[in-house]
């Protein structure tokens, strides 16, 4: 206090700087802290650092960067390292960054036990070591990384295994390189590849310059110059006291830029620049102090000059709200808390064999910027540990879930460490490390390594694939031979065996059985509205018409054999009104239920995505089923009464008999439809059709087959059997 200070400028360490302003708020002097960790507040501390949350906060950011969720903590054994575990690490374990070992520092002291601190420094090495985390983070001061060097040398006494050395270590930015003069020559490789966070520094003019002039001899009132000087090229300066036959003699002359960077750096590091603000800010406020005076009273009193040299509680104030620009044009202010509104560099630590390094910036924190530039950092401009061969590290628990698969939560083991499992049917993963798949979209279904979604194609049953060509191919066959077959009946409509059983009957049937055939290919090709709304309804009524006919056909084959009995009753109800009858009700009470179908529920397009599992089927919906049901349900009902009549009637005489080959037809027609249920039922959405289609075919061929072929054979190849006097003598 004799010396009255304006403020004191301390650091950088914690256990220096601290406890001072425990002395100094007595008397209220400013301290400005330009190392240390800012644990203590108080109204005449300013810190020459930026938050520290901005640091916590860009550290985690770096390890979110790379994806280093699997990392190892160090801290400095003191208050302040138990502190920032407490408070701050929650904060990274929030955003899903967990631990593989938290441990403290070997201490740093000047003792005897040095034994100690030895075997404390192997076991903390032997963690890393055996730790599969290559992310490790330390935090402590600026002696911590003299420390955090003496373990990697230790390390390579003892033989650990070089993984332990090839770590990327992250520092802090109270931390900054520092050395005692005895370990000049020591090893600086565990340097290499580190990234540390630095106070954002410029080159400031004539610094280098104002380095080279240094003279210990010439500047002897600098007692801290000779110390320095002595320590740093290993001499000696000359006095009465020392011992003549001592080290190499300092001569003064000797030049800094000689010495390694292991010994005494040119540049201006972040604790220097911090000093070199600090100053500024000092004079900054002293001036603004004087300017205020200046103008509350119009001119200052020579015998007050002195009073800020007096009063330094008062340059708080100026400290506080002072806001300049220092020597290289760079913003220095303080915010309310009197920490320093700054932003961090991150630097890339590259060393070199001779003992030497480089500080290479390859990214920055901004707090102030824009939230997309806050933290940005140059990838490919980073060195990384010899280890890695200049790979990106990984530093996880376990192995990346690639896509297609999701990761679960492994029994027993920290939250960020997980087992792989491949994604379940009709899901995908695309990204790494996911935790649930996703669903395709219904119109997509996932590929072989299900990373990705593929588009379903459409398919329905053409005309251009082999089943759609056949199916055609079957149907215009069949459609050609009964117009054959109608024709051959139109030319030899006055032959007995056409005349029989009603001629006009035959002439329908033969019509309904075309049709059908003609019918089958409505249900090929890409579905339509106008095609799915008329082909059921076709097929319905054409069918009917045709199995009408077939039962008018049968009835009046038993009624015509009942009338011939003496007596009989039935005389009345042989001939064509009756035939005409059935066909007409029959076919009209189809007519109402596709009507009614068409009216309330018709048949539409639709795109079944479900079914295939890479593929839509594009069909026809049905509409009601029950309908559709029913239609089919009624063709059933017309067959079976058909089916029953003719098997009663197929020992009737066989000349005017048609009943036996109806009897077969409809045997074979009802097989095909009884077969078609369970079938359509069963088949896949896209082969439905072809069922339908098949049976359509099967059963109208069936028929033609069984009625008209036989009677075709006796008109085009035994003519002599089609004559009426043949009939009658073959029926006696």
């Amino acid at each position: 206090m004799q010396n009255n200070p304006l403020a004191v400028i301390g650091g950088p360490n914690s256990d220096v700087s601290l406890p001072i302003p425990t002395n100094l708020c007595i008397y209220k002097i400013p301290q400005l802290i330009y190392g240390g960790t800012q644990v203590m507040k108080n109204d005449f501390l300013h810190w020459m650092f930026p938050k520290g949350i901005h640091q916590y906060k860009g550290i985690l950011q770096l390890l979110l960067h790379f994806e280093w969720t699997w990392i190892g903590f160090i801290y400095l054994q003191d208050d302040n390292g138990e502190r920032f575990v407490q408070d701050n690490l929650h904060m990274f374990s929030e955003r899903g960054i967990c631990f593989a070992f938290i441990e403290r520092g070997p201490p740093f002291a000047f003792s005897n036990d040095i034994a100690t601190t030895v075997e404390v420094a192997l076991t903390k090495m032997n963690t890393v070591s055996e730790s599969t985390a290559n992310a490790l983070v330390i935090y402590g001061e600026i002696q911590t990384m003299l420390v955090f060097i003496l373990m990697h040398n230790l390390a390579d006494l003892e033989n650990i295994p070089v993984k332990a050395k090839g770590k990327v270590w992250i520092m802090i930015a109270q931390m900054d390189f520092t050395s005692l003069g005895s370990e000049r020559s020591m090893d600086l490789h565990s340097l290499h590849g580190a990234l540390s966070f630095a106070l954002h520094t410029k080159e400031v003019l004539g610094f280098r310059q104002f380095l080279q002039m240094r003279n210990p001899i010439s500047e002897k009132d600098d007692g801290f110059l000779r110390v320095f000087w002595e320590d740093a090229f290993n001499c000696h300066f000359p006095n009465n006291i020392a011992d003549e036959k001592a080290e190499e003699t300092c001569t003064g002359e000797e030049k800094l830029e000689t010495l390694p960077g292991s010994v005494f750096e040119m540049s201006m590091t972040g604790h220097s620049y911090s000093v070199y603000n600090a100053v500024y800010a000092v004079a900054y406020a002293l001036h603004a102090k004087h300017s205020s005076e200046s103008n509350q009273r119009g001119r200052v009193d020579a015998s007050r000059r002195n009073l800020p040299y007096q009063l330094p509680w008062q340059l708080h104030h100026y400290l506080r709200r002072g806001s300049f620009n220092n020597s290289v044009g760079e913003k220095v202010s303080f915010d309310e808390n009197g920490e320093l509104v700054a932003g961090l560099d991150i630097i890339n630590w590259v060393t070199f064999p001779n003992h030497s390094f480089c500080r290479l910036q390859v990214g920055k924190i901004e707090p102030e910027a824009p939230p997309d530039q806050v933290f940005t950092i140059q990838e490919d401009a980073i060195h990384w540990p010899s280890r890695f061969n200049q790979a990106q590290p990984l530093s996880v628990c376990n192995d990346h879930c690639h896509p297609g698969y999701s990761r679960t939560k492994g029994e027993g083991k920290p939250f960020c460490c997980y087992d792989c499992l491949p994604c379940p049917e009709g899901k995908i993963s695309n990204l790494k490390d996911m935790d649930d798949c996703i669903q395709c979209a219904e119109d997509h279904y996932p590929n072989n390594g299900q990373d990705f979604c593929i588009p379903k194609t459409i398919s329905y049953l053409t005309h251009e694939e082999p089943l759609g060509i056949s199916l055609s191919i079957f149907a215009l066959s069949f459609t050609f031979i009964t117009a054959f077959v109608l024709r051959i009946f139109i030319k030899h409509k006055d032959t007995p065996i056409v005349k029989a059983n009603n001629r006009s009957l035959t002439y329908t049937l033969l019509i309904s059985l075309l049709l059908s055939f003609l019918c089958a290919l409505l249900f090929l090709g890409k579905p339509e509205r106008i095609t799915c709304f008329l082909r059921q309804a076709a097929f319905a009524i054409i069918f009917s018409v045709a199995v009408s006919c077939i039962l008018a056909k049968t009835a009046i084959v038993v009624l015509a054999f009942m009338a011939t009995k003496p007596g009989s009753s039935m005389r009345k109800w042989v001939g064509k009104r009756l035939a005409y009858s059935i066909v007409l009700c029959c076919s009209l009470i189809q007519v109402t239920i596709c009507t009614v179908w068409l009216a309330t529920s018709p048949p539409f397009p639709d795109l079944d995505m479900t079914s295939m599992a890479k593929e839509m089927i594009l069909e026809c919906n049905e509409g009601s089923t029950a309908v559709f049901y029913s239609v089919l349900s009624f063709l059933g009902f017309l067959a079976t009464v058909s089916f029953i009549l003719a098997f009663l009637a197929r020992k009737l005489p066989d000349r005017f008999n048609e009943a036996k080959f109806i009897t077969f037809s409809m045997l074979v027609f009802c097989s095909v439809w009884l077969s078609f249920i369970p079938a359509y039922s069963s088949t896949s959405r896209k082969y439905m059709v072809a069922v339908e289609i098949f049976s359509i075919l099967a059963s109208s061929s069936g028929l033609l087959s069984c009625i008209f072929f036989p009677k075709c054979f006796v008109i085009l190849l035994r003519p002599d059997m089609n004559q009426r006097g043949e009939l009658i003598r073959r029926k006696n």
